[in-house]
């Protein structure tokens, strides 16, 4: 959802405006623009899933940090994970310094204090949960701030923020858009965990967020042709008779799960301007059907048409494309 575009305002009111809004999101900060002298742009949305609530914030060069005398003017207690999706992220917390890129996050807890910036235009992704929901303790939280890049967990969060941010609209109106955010929460908890010294803690979280952990590696595996239930319980150290039976009692079946995603997936190219040039046998193989007619077959199944059906049916009117499922 739209909160800012300070195109649609004087320019000497963006830099006020944009501070205000960011301190009404997310808690009291000072923001430091780069070229204010040449003025700016700013856009900024933000999307509720049920604890989490997600950012994008996209325009010209900025500063923005907290310190914990920042704590005197709001008592929001919080962790984010922030992660910069165009142009290159500098981020600074008591002493140790990391450039956020493409690849990689940061993760900031407010009332610890960071410093975060970028130069050019840029747009950063980031969300905030309160720091009581991850069920961690502080310093646990702020001893994984220096280490996220040691991580396995980490390019599991990165890829699902990115699911999150192409399908914020859709997601966050969706019925699931709680679950979606709890699912969130546990892969932060495992993220943080993964990179401690708490053997205790380290395997208690593992075996909680296990399911959502291989639900997450799924979805950034989907279009591999290669993913298996043997690959799979190889990537988390589990035996596939394992991984059924956590799926069992997830309440899901394995296979179905992942035909629904990859449909999911196929439906989208099939109604999107960039794929408009390929083949529909083509999308199919894109996200793992190698056999047509099993493909078409399944599809009409699930929506009621035909791959080809909906592809015309979209190009030709404004159909609504019911939300795809967390």
């Amino acid at each position: 959802m739209l909160v800012l575009d300070t195109e649609d305002l004087p320019a000497a009111d963006r830099i006020e405006a944009f501070h205000a809004v960011a301190v009404g999101e997310s808690g009291s900060c000072s923001v430091e623009q780069e070229h204010p002298e040449a003025g700016i742009r700013k856009k900024l949305e933000v999307w509720n899933f049920g604890p989490l609530t997600l950012f994008a914030t996209r325009g010209t060069g900025m500063r923005i940090w907290r310190t914990p005398r920042h704590d005197r003017f709001d008592s929001m207690n919080t962790v984010s994970i922030i992660t910069q999706s165009q142009g290159t992220g500098a981020f600074t917390w008591n002493g140790h310094q990391q450039h956020v890129g493409p690849d990689a996050l940061a993760l900031a807890h407010k009332t610890a204090g960071y410093e975060y910036a970028w130069s050019g235009t840029g747009l950063s992704v980031a969300f905030m949960v309160d720091t009581e929901r991850l069920g961690l303790p502080e310093h646990l939280v702020q001893t994984a701030i220096p280490l996220l890049e040691h991580s396995t967990i980490a390019p599991l969060l990165l890829h699902h923020i990115r699911s999150l941010h192409r399908r914020a609209d859709q997601l966050s109106a969706n019925p699931g858009a709680e679950a979606l955010g709890s699912a969130t929460l546990e892969l932060t908890r495992a993220l943080i965990v993964s990179v401690a010294d708490d053997e205790r803690t380290r395997r208690s979280v593992a075996e909680d967020t296990l399911l959502i952990r291989v639900l997450a590696y799924i979805r950034a595996h989907l279009t591999d042709p290669g993913l298996t239930p043997h690959s799979i319980a190889v990537a988390h150290s589990i035996s596939v008779r394992t991984l059924y039976r956590l799926c069992e009692q997830g309440g899901l079946s394995l296979e179905k799960w992942i035909i629904r995603r990859r449909l999911e997936g196929t439906r989208r190219d099939l109604t999107t301007p960039e794929h408009a040039h390929r083949t529909i046998e083509a999308i199919a193989r894109s996200w793992g059907f190698t056999n047509p007619a099993h493909f078409s077959r399944r599809f009409h199944q699930t929506y009621g048409v035909t791959p080809r059906q909906w592809r015309r049916l979209h190009h030709n009117t404004t159909a609504f494309s019911p939300p795809d499922e967390p």
